[in-house]
Order: C-alpha cells, then structure tokens, then sequence
C-alpha cells in the first residue's frame, strides 16, 4: 500500500482498513505454522502497511504537521560535562599512623 494512497482515506478508512490487515495478519500465522503459507515474506508486508495506516491515522487525530523524509527535526545542545572530583587521601586498612 502506497503512502499517497494513505493520506487520502479518512481516518474510519484507515481503520477499517488496519482491521482488514490484522484478520489477514492473523490468517497468515496460521498458515505459517501450519507449512501452507508459500509466499512468507506477505506476512511483514501487512505488517508494515498496519504500522504504515496507525501512523498516518494517528497524524491525522493528532493534527501533527506532516514532515517530509528529508526534513530536519530540532537537536538538543549537547550537556556540558561534570567537573572532575576531587581526589582524596587513601587510607590504609592496618591502621593510621
């Protein structure tokens, strides 16, 4: 599934959809463990395109600006580091003099 194809359903589309997916999904595991599936690689195709319509769904609840692959995303200053302590005298375990 396509992400142009995505962004145009509306989100009870997308949901409908992710549950069409998800019976799939669940389809899919049966045959796999039973030795009938043929084509195994279907099975982390539907599960990307669900992680694909929660995600864009989830844009669209949210009213999150949507971000190109390309864009950049605001970096934190790095933390200054700590001072080092202060070394302090040993003291021997036999006794002090």
């Amino acid at each position: 599934m396509k992400i142009a194809d995505i962004r145009t359903m509306t989100v009870d589309q997308m949901d409908d959809e992710v549950l069409k997916l998800k019976k799939e999904q669940f389809n899919l595991r049966f045959q796999r463990a039973t030795g009938q599936l043929e084509n195994t690689s279907r099975v982390r195709v539907v599960r990307r395109d669900i992680a694909r319509l929660k995600t864009i769904a989830a844009q669209k609840r949210g009213g999150a600006p949507q971000q190109s692959a390309g864009a950049k995303t605001e970096t934190k200053a790095p933390k200054a580091k700590a001072a080092p302590k202060a070394k302090t005298e040993k003291k021997s375990k036999k006794g002090e003099a």
